[in-house]
Parts: structure tokens; sequence; C-alpha cells
């Protein structure tokens, strides 16, 4: 089996090769607005749309140009990226007004947007894994913190730059011997319950703690936000209060991926089958805030909720999921979210006085007691088996997986978003 696999490292240039990237970063961008706002005329002009192919040989122009000479001393390939990148930013802004959704157009790159440099080709680009270094076209051998192997065959690579430092990602490609599929009856299952409490509550009783990451770093970033929002703008003092708001933010974003990686690296590892609620974290983090006609109820609550949900990143939870399962050889099965903290788990009884509170779950009929979320955790293993073994959308009811997942988890009708935002 074909494994496409990506290894990211911090690079260590030295001061010459920073800036040299920085110029590059700043000329593919250049061609990226220059072939924006050629696509914008040319569509007020009454044009069709440019081609990846015409916008190419518009940029050999532009290289060999005596406005532009500058252009020749970047590598050709990121530039030619940075075309690519427009036109699949208009084909994604084409398809979303043709499906419907609210189209999102392509929009000019600011100098300080994140430098992005793309070599497509594993001929312009060599990894030395022994001496930890790298060679990329007009930058030369380059060291890097080898922190782990590469494996496979290198096919592409791409350099960035995050909080002030460099990093580069190369894509792989090798043979792995095909997961070992088990049995149904013989796999170790779990139901997953996620929740701002207690991040990921098992079926079995156990549950994790949540990260908060930027819950930790809220008062520090509140201050160094608070600091640079009275420095002038753009100026000297102004930069170095950024760097540090900067410097949080990648803090916080560091520690939420290493959490998130190291529980799905031990839940892919200890269990063959993960169910899980299929959630759809937008709609439950969107704005209370209406509009003037229709304004919101209890928005500072609301959105202190929606905060919380996103500092958890339950998107990303089950992304890392899916695909940890898929290479082991187990799977995850979404359920739809809809009265797992109502039912109750011994007799089957839905009901939202079940739910006493945020966390005690009491049965109305048969008096059975739990933790709520553990009852949630129980309910989303059970509707996994009856879609594994029925293909119901594990209501219990007889319905097929077609139906449309839930948006929003059910909570108790007295929980308020206060109590929900302090649970």
């Amino acid at each position: 089996m074909l494994r496409l696999q990506a290894f990211k490292f911090e690079l260590m240039p030295n001061g010459e090769q920073e800036r040299d990237m920085r110029r590059f970063a700043g000329s593919c961008r250049f061609v990226f607005n220059k072939a924006l706002a050629l696509q914008k005329a040319n569509y007020e002009a009454g044009g069709k749309f440019i081609g990846y192919v015409a916008m190419a040989k518009l940029l050999t122009v532009w290289r060999n140009s005596i406005e532009t000479p500058w252009l020749k001393d970047a590598p050709v390939h990121p530039l030619q990226h940075a075309l690519k990148d427009l036109e699949r930013a208009y084909k994604n802004f084409f398809s979303n007004v043709k499906a419907g959704r609210q189209p999102g157009f392509p929009r000019f790159k600011r100098k300080d947007s994140a430098a992005r440099l793309r070599y497509p080709d594993a001929k312009q680009f060599e990894v030395d894994q022994a001496n930890g270094r790298v060679k990329l076209p007009k930058l030369g051998w380059m060291r890097y913190r080898a922190s782990r192997d590469v494996l496979g065959r290198p096919k592409n690579i791409t350099v960035s730059s995050s909080g002030g430092k460099w990093f580069f990602s190369v894509q792989t490609e090798r043979e792995v011997e095909p997961p070992m599929l088990r049995s149904v009856e013989a796999i170790t299952a779990i139901g997953i319950d996620v929740g701002i409490a207690r991040f990921a509550t098992f079926s079995d009783g156990s549950f994790v703690a949540p990260l908060s990451s930027f819950k930790r770093h809220e008062v520090r970033l509140r201050r160094y936000q608070r600091s640079m929002s009275r420095k002038k703008k753009f100026s000297n003092n102004w930069k170095k209060a950024r760097t540090k708001v900067q410097n949080i933010h990648g803090r916080i974003a560091n520690a939420r991926k290493d959490f998130l990686h190291k529980n799905t690296t031990a839940i892919s590892k200890n269990h063959a089958m993960v169910v899980v609620e299929d959630l759809q974290v937008r709609n439950m983090s969107r704005s209370a805030k209406g509009d003037v006609q229709t304004p919101g109820k209890q928005v500072r609550q609301k959105a202190g909720l929606n905060k919380a949900i996103l500092d958890q990143g339950w998107f990303e939870f089950r992304r890392q999921l899916d695909y940890k399962l898929n290479w082991s050889g187990g799977m995850l099965v979404a359920v739809p979210a809809h009265y797992t903290s109502q039912t109750c788990p011994a007799c089957g009884h839905v009901a939202a006085g079940n739910r006493k509170t945020q966390a005690l779950f009491a049965c109305l009929d048969c008096g059975y007691e739990n933790n709520a979320d553990v009852v949630g955790a129980m309910n989303i293993l059970a509707r996994g088996h009856r879609v594994i073994a029925c293909g119901e959308d594990g209501s219990g009811r007889g319905r097929k997986t077609t139906a449309k997942p839930a948006s929003v988890k059910q909570e108790p009708a007295e929980a308020t978003a206060r109590e929900l935002t302090h649970a």
C-alpha cells in the first residue's frame, strides 16, 4: 500500500539565507497580487477567466521585464505555485457560488502575511538526514533540527514561516504493509463524548482532562495585545509588541497540537473501533449576536461558550483519529449526537429530565445514575454498534445513515449558556 506522509522540521538558516527567503516570499506575494489585479481588471472589461497556462506565460514576461528584474533572483517554481494558489482560490470561489454557499473571493496578500515557498519536484532539493541539513535552490545547504527520520522517497517540499521561525515540510512516498483489519467480534471498541469540563470521556468511565491552552495564556495575551494597541502602528515598538503577541499565539497552537497528537495516538493504538459524535463545530460555535431587527440573547455567555469550544480542537481531534485509525487498521464511526446525554443506557428511557445537572444523569424511569458524560459515551458506542450491524443512523428508530447529522449536541432544556460556559 502506498502511503503519502509529511515530515515537518524547524530550519536554522543564517542571516543571509533568512533574508533571501524573505525576499523570495515577497516575490511570490508580488506575483500573486499582480495576477489577482490582472484577473479583476480582465473581469471588469468583460473578459473570461485567465487560466494558469496563460498566467505562467505572463510570469516569464514579468521576469524578463526591465520594471521587475528582481523577480529573476527568486526561484521560478515558488512563483509558479503562487499562480496555482490563485487559480485554486478562484476555483473554490466558483464552486461555493455554484453550491449556494457564501463565497470567499480571493484577496490581496499583505506584507505581513505568512511566507511560503513550494518546491514541487524532488530534483530541486536534497535532504541529508545524516548531517541534519537540506539543500534548496538559490539558498544552498541549510541546517535543520532533525527530530526524527524522514521515511520514504521525498516528493515535494514546502518552506514556511511561523512565529518568527522558519520550517520546512517534506512530503514522502513509501510502500507499507496493508493494515491488518480485525474482525468486528474481536475488536476493542470505545465510545467518546467530547466536552468542555472533560475534553474526552470514554464509555469505560475514564476521561481526559482538557488542556485549554488558550485559557492558560489568555491573561498574558490580553496584556500584550493591550500594549500593542498603545503603540503607533507599524513603528519599531509596535513591531516588537506584535512579535510578542505572535509568540503567544504560536505557543497556544503548539501546545494544543501536541496535546491532540499524544491523545489520538494513544487512542488509535489501544482501540480498533472508535465511535464519536458527528458534530458540526462551525454551527455550534456560531455567534448569538443576531442583528438589529432580531438581537440575540445571552450573547456574552454564548461568546464564552464558543471560545471554550474552539479552545478544545474537536474537529482536529476527529481528523487525527480518522487517519491514524486508518493507518493502524481500525475504523472511526461518526453517529448523530441527538439525545445522547438524555437517553438511559439501562432502560432506553429518553427525557430531558434525566439530565439532572451538567454532570449528573439520573433516569426518571429506572433510577439509573452515572456521570452524564459517561452516559453520553455509552450511548454513542451503542449507536456505533447499531450502525456497523444494521446500517441505521444509530438512534434505534430504523432510519438509514443517509439522515442528516445533528448540528448541535442536545443538552437539558433547563441548562443556560452561563452554566455550559462554567461547566
